[in-house]
């Protein structure tokens, strides 16, 4: 079996968003800066470093700049996708907070399955873009319900 194809862990998933945001600005990532991105110890960094290697998901040999391989950007940009459309979902859809939004589509973006994903992606379109009066009015009505209401949990 292709080890590229094997489930990756959500601590995997995270390393490959972190080099690929990396490696959009600087073109190359390095072991320092990803370990700063996601706040972890060298000695974790090397160990998932190997393993996306093992993958051959990441072009990686020790002190030496990290990029993604064809595979390995193409999976982190499945990941990037998923985090951003479950933001948009959050903010824009259930007028969440952004710092929440974050915090939640960081930790959703690894467990959605695909099928539900896809057709997350179909509802957040469909009433966010090319938004008619009908859908704005529904989108705004359900907005101000929510915030008329305010979640007890949050208070």
């Amino acid at each position: 079996m292709d080890p590229s194809r094997k489930r990756l862990s959500e601590s995997l998933e995270d390393y490959l968003e972190a080099i690929y945001h990396i490696e959009k600005r600087k073109h190359a990532a390095r072991a320092k800066d990803i370990g700063a991105r996601l706040d972890v110890k060298g000695s974790s960094v090397t160990s998932a470093l190997q393993a996306l290697a093992k993958r051959k998901l990441i072009n990686y040999a020790p002190y030496d700049v990290i990029t993604l391989t064809e595979k390995g950007r193409s999976l982190a940009r499945e990941v990037v996708s998923r985090h951003q459309v479950l933001r948009h979902f959050f903010v824009d859809v259930l007028d969440v907070e952004e710092e929440v939004a974050e915090k939640a589509a960081c930790g959703m973006e690894h467990s959605v399955p695909r099928r539900i994903f896809e057709r997350l992606i179909r509802f957040v379109e469909y009433f966010t873009q090319d938004i008619d009066d009908e859908r704005r009015k529904l989108i705004e009505d359900f907005k101000s319900q929510w915030t008329d209401k305010q979640d007890s949990h949050d208070k």
